[in-house]
């Protein structure tokens, strides 16, 4: 069960309307990086987490995010709600006024709308925690990429703040992975041994055809020069 409080994570109080600027901070509310797809990609993949530890982290990383998302809506909102039609229009937001006047609505930076294709759910934790730690990493480079485009100390502030959690969630992520790669490797002894017998017979085979399997270091190491010498010395016992 959520429990709301209400207030924002972090104050948000723009002064100056900024129509190019609530143009491109969409992004981040409905775009493919942004912090609605954030929020369903934790808070879909908790139920399949080994313990309880990853779906708690997940449960907590997921709702903080919908705090984002409401972060970012104000911000948008504040930044249009004094704009006039014909400001509307010269900013390209006539389409977005034409659907929902001055209302909200989660798209990317280019009017492309929000889609559960954004993310994912495989099922395994270490796949999903690993792109839960890519998403956090391209959402605090959009974050920098915003900052470099406004002036507006109301705006850099949260966005500032965002960034920086991003870079939070990312540590704790990756603690997460950590954590399941180790307890993970004692209940994939199966699939290790599999390859190991793989790669014994293998090993077999180029021994039985006196095949000298190269590694990158072998390669480094005259491997080539060595195979040149045994092509040329195969093809003087064909000639004789």
């Amino acid at each position: 069960m959520f429990s709301y409080q209400k207030r924002l994570q972090y104050p948000v109080n723009i002064k100056n309307k900024d129509l190019r600027m609530a143009k491109l901070l969409v992004t981040q509310y409905g775009g493919s990086n942004g912090e609605l797809a954030a929020a369903l990609r934790y808070l879909n993949q908790r139920v399949s987490m080994p313990d309880n530890i990853g779906r708690a982290l997940l449960t907590d990383i997921g709702t903080e995010e919908l705090g984002h998302v409401e972060m970012l809506q104000t911000m948008i909102h504040q930044l249009i709600k004094d704009a006039t039609l014909d400001e509307l229009e010269e900013a390209g937001l006539s389409p977005h006024y034409a659907e929902h006047a001055k209302g909200l609505f989660p798209t990317d930076a280019n009017g492309v709308p929000f889609t559960a294709s954004y993310f994912a759910t495989t099922g395994d934790a270490l796949a999903d925690i690993s792109e839960d730690m890519a998403a956090e990493q391209k959402a605090r480079a959009v974050y920098e990429n915003l900052i470099d485009l406004t002036d507006d100390p109301d705006v850099i502030g949260p966005l500032l703040w965002l960034r920086q959690r991003e870079i939070v969630h990312y540590a704790r992520f990756k603690e997460l992975f950590e954590y399941y790669n180790k307890k993970l490797k004692n209940t994939n002894k199966k699939v290790n041994n599999d390859f190991n017998n793989y790669n014994n017979f293998e090993n077999m085979l180029d021994m039985d055809n006196n095949i000298n399997t190269p590694s990158s270091i072998d390669i480094t190491n005259g491997y080539l020069d060595n195979m040149n010498l045994d092509f040329t010395n195969m093809m003087m016992r064909r000639m004789f």
